[in-house]
């Protein structure tokens, strides 16, 4: 089949490259000529571990190629939407993107054959409607005769997209048209069958879990949309909640990694987001928390739980920013090193990450900050100008002259870090880690204080 992906970001690269990974000829467009430019190099727009060999071997195989020009849409038997819907101070998404998307499709929307338009950007209940009305009226064609649109959420972990867009744990599909479903289907057949991938073993990676059938999903268009706010909005709750066990943990002198652990191991919960963090962040889930708490106000059902979240979540910025304060008694004059900018490991996301939130109040409070991150630095300063940080370029180099060391993204390579080394170039030898990543380490033997959240302090 053929395949038009308009957006060039981290959804659209991730998918129309798995597609052509599936056999069919995908065109992601994108109004960005650089990062068209990447692509028709063989390159990735975005930082996602493997992204780069796949891309580079889809475009040798001729199934992948990028424009910044609109025209392929008039070939194409299905056109995803996967475009930018962020936040807008009230809380409700942008969909100034999704519209521009939908127009510049209803203009280009070939009148002689039927295309399917998928919405696979995280919108608002109702958004597959306001695409479809707007396509009708540039194109003068009815949905549901020559196009129909469907909601298809995406459901990738940044740093896993590769893993999660191969094998996936369900696959949604919301759209009432029957030739829609029977497209949709036939394009993700490849996914659907296939658990190995023969010659392209070496760019699709391996899967890291025990491999079940997919679940193919099949509803209406406005509770796939829906199903993707709630999924979020439930993981926040959960890590919302573990971070609360942890502080009452820490209070009572209990493990609150054992006591994850042993909680986890109910079926019924599950392990999985039951990890202590400085807090969830990121591209996802501030704001389809918002979005869905904006949507409950308008409507008059109050979803008190996702509030409460929300709530709980801005306080442990707070909570690891007190910390520090308390345990070198002030921060005014004190230099503090961050380890970690992105909101996870092996992403270069830093948007609405825990970092920007952790270092203004350090800085509120007169500290002064030095951050490293192996992937988003660049991201980091170019969505925070305001913030005065001294950004380093090795994690070891963040200690010099530090009077503590915060740890809020547990990347592989920190654990790696020289530790001995970096006690000689702080001046005050204490560690923060907000994500217990490093808490085995033998702190005692390396003249460090180390403290944790859950766990309290390794003197």
């Amino acid at each position: 089949m053929k395949v038009a992906v308009i957006g060039a970001g981290y959804v659209g690269s991730v998918t129309g490259a798995a597609f052509a990974a599936s056999g069919h000829h995908v065109t992601v467009i994108d109004s960005d000529k650089r990062k068209v430019d990447r692509i028709n190099s063989g390159r990735s727009p975005i930082y996602e571990p493997g992204l780069d060999a796949l891309i580079d071997a889809m475009v040798r195989r001729r199934l992948l190629s990028a424009s910044d020009r609109y025209d392929s849409i008039r070939d194409a038997d299905v056109a995803f939407i996967a475009v930018g819907t962020p936040s807008r101070p009230d809380g409700t998404a942008d969909l100034a993107y999704v519209r521009s998307a939908a127009d510049a499709i209803g203009d280009a929307i070939n009148r002689d054959r039927f295309t399917v338009i998928v919405d696979k950007s995280t919108v608002p209940v109702g958004t597959a409607a306001l695409v479809a009305s707007r396509i009708e009226e540039r194109s003068g064609l009815k949905h549901g005769e020559m196009f129909a649109v469907a909601s298809n959420p995406e459901f990738l972990r940044e740093g896993y997209a590769l893993e999660d867009v191969f094998y996936p744990d369900r696959i949604v599909i919301g759209t009432g048209n029957a030739k829609a479903r029977r497209m949709l289907r036939k394009l993700y057949a490849p996914l659907l069958g296939r658990r190995t991938y023969g010659a392209l073993a070496d760019v699709v990676p391996q899967p890291s879990r025990p491999l079940a059938e997919p679940v193919y999903f099949e509803t209406d268009e406005k509770s796939a949309e829906m199903i993707k706010y709630v999924s979020n909005a439930f993981l926040a709750v959960k890590i919302s909640y573990i971070n609360e066990v942890a502080k009452l943990c820490e209070a009572l002198g209990t493990d609150v990694n054992d006591v994850a652990a042993g909680v986890g191991l109910d079926s019924r919960i599950g392990a999985k987001f039951l990890q202590v963090s400085s807090g969830w962040s990121g591209s996802c889930f501030p704001k389809d928390t918002a979005e869905l708490l904006s949507a409950s106000r308008k409507y008059g059902n109050e979803l008190t739980i996702v509030q409460a979240a929300v709530d709980s979540n801005r306080s442990m910025h707070d909570y690891c920013v007190e910390k520090v304060r308390r345990r070198l008694k002030t921060l005014i004059g004190k230099r503090i090193g961050v380890l970690g900018l992105t909101f996870k490991p092996n992403t270069d996301d830093a948007r609405q990450t825990q970092a920007s939130a952790i270092i203004s109040g350090l800085l509120d409070l007169g500290a002064s900050v030095s951050a490293h991150d192996p992937q988003g630095m660049a991201m980091f300063q170019t969505l925070n100008p305001d913030l005065e940080v001294r950004y380093c370029s090795s994690g070891e180099e963040t200690a010099e002259g530090a009077d503590g060391v915060l740890l809020l993204t547990h990347w592989d390579e920190y654990a790696r870090l020289d530790w001995v080394a970096m006690r000689r170039r702080m001046r005050t030898p204490y560690v923060l880690d907000t994500r217990n990543f490093l808490r085995k380490a033998p702190w005692k033997k390396r003249g460090i204080e180390y403290e944790g959240i859950g766990i309290g302090a390794v003197r």
